[in-house]
């Protein structure tokens, strides 16, 4: 049993200010020398990315049904081994999923602070924040914070409809954060990142959502090492602006496989190293399709790669990566690698999203998808993926040779004969 004050950060919906404020009370905390670990609950790639910038230290996902019961228990107890505070920003309403936040939040005894944005609200703020914090049986409730206020009259009116016990504090209205088609930007395409998360700490640092959260006990499961089915094995990751969507814990989960990593750079025209198998994450090729197409030698590296028999896993970005084409919202269009007989073209409406399992025949993989592209192809799939909930579409497969591509990213650990199997070796 390991112990570490703990808070979740939730919102009765998406776009209330979650992944600001969790931002903010990372760097609050990191800034009065504490070790702050935040986690993400759900399959996201994108505010972690920020939420590691903010809190120094790499961000993991939460998921009961991508990670597992088993391994998110694994993670907070490490982490409250390791930190002095341990923040975990939720996903979407604090309500929706199955699993959901409030799942999670339940099965670990974590307290949740609701955000509410309060931006066009008055009185009915109190019955929003009683809502929340009531809805549920057994969810221990830490109290709200208003966000986007338009001064200290307007907070001092939402404070008054809620005991004060329950009131966390404010933010004022601010600049958004800039966003694209998948989310928020990244943070080194943030201007001034760092001062405004300053800006905010000090507008949040006396007010009581300042305080360390209550100290949450954690069990540590006992837990078998995984087995080394890629001992000695090589393997490349592409790993850039254009391909940065990675789990920190499939990486792990490769290490912990006997795997060694080498990473290499797309972008920057560097060459695939000498491995045994290639890993083309996601990300945003579609922003760099001139720098990618350029590449002087890639796709006769890959050509080359794919004749000797070596595995190579294209997910998502990786895979619109080596198609013959990739057009761009506007109308921008590059030729690409042309390595899958395949067009790809990006759409202003969301084209799907949801958790998904593979099958490849080593057993069921779990993952999820998330993209506004569309992809036209004359190959056959060799299997379709089959989402979490009933009446979703299943994601294609598709495999030319040792190849294996879709629009599935796959969390390594919830099979690992599977993610063996990606990679080539079958036991």
């Amino acid at each position: 049993m390991v112990s570490c004050p703990a808070l979740m950060i939730a919102a009765p919906s998406s776009g209330s200010g979650k992944t600001t404020v969790t931002a903010t009370l990372a760097a609050l905390h990191r800034k009065r020398g504490l070790r702050v670990k935040v986690f993400k609950v759900g399959p996201d790639f994108i505010d972690p990315q920020l939420l590691e910038a903010a809190s120094g230290s790499p961000v993991d996902n939460l998921d009961l049904w991508l990670a597992g019961e088993t391994l998110c228990q694994e993670m907070l107890a490490a982490a409250a081994a390791e930190y002095d505070l341990i923040l975990v920003e939720a996903v979407m309403g604090l309500f929706d999923g199955e699993p959901s936040a409030a799942d999670l939040a339940v099965r670990f005894g974590l307290p949740v602070m609701a955000v509410i944005d309060a931006s066009a609200m008055a009185q009915t703020f109190g019955a929003l924040a009683f809502g929340l914090g009531n809805y549920r049986p057994g969810l221990r409730f830490h109290g709200v914070l208003a966000n986007r206020v338009s001064g200290e009259s307007h907070a001092r009116m939402l404070a008054e409809n809620v005991p004060a016990t329950c009131w966390q504090g404010w933010l004022p209205r601010g600049e958004a954060w800039p966003e694209r088609h998948l989310g928020l930007a990244l943070p080194d395409e943030i201007a001034g990142l760092r001062e405004r998360l300053d800006a905010l700490a000090e507008q949040l640092a006396t007010q009581p959502a300042a305080a360390l959260p209550p100290v949450i006990s954690f069990d540590a499961p006992d837990h078998a090492p995984l087995p080394r089915l890629l001992a000695g094995k090589r393997i490349a990751i592409a790993r850039d602006a254009a391909f940065s969507f990675i789990y920190p814990a499939n990486l792990d989960c490769l290490t912990a496989l006997g795997a060694t990593l080498i990473f290499f750079s797309p972008l920057a025209h560097e060459s695939i190293p000498d491995a045994d198998a290639l890993w083309l994450p996601g990300g945003y090729p579609e922003l760099h399709m001139v720098a990618l197409a350029a590449h002087p030698t890639i796709r006769a590296e890959l050509q080359r790669w794919l004749a000797c028999g070596k595995s190579v896993l294209a997910e998502c970005g990786g895979m619109l990566a080596l198609c013959e084409s990739l057009s761009a919202s506007d109308g921008a269009s590059a030729t690409l690698w042309q390595i899958l007989p395949a067009t790809a073209t990006l759409q202003p409406r969301l084209a799907a999203l949801g958790l998904q399992a593979i099958d490849l025949g080593a057993g069921a993989l779990r993952g999820h998808t998330f993209h506004y592209s569309t992809l036209e192809t004359s190959l056959e799939p060799v299997a379709h993926a089959t989402p979490c909930r009933h009446g979703g579409r299943g994601e294609a497969i598709y495999r030319i040779g040792s190849l294996t591509a879709s629009y599935v990213h796959v969390w390594f650990s919830s099979n690992p004969h599977a993610s063996a199997a990606l990679f080539g070796v079958v036991h």
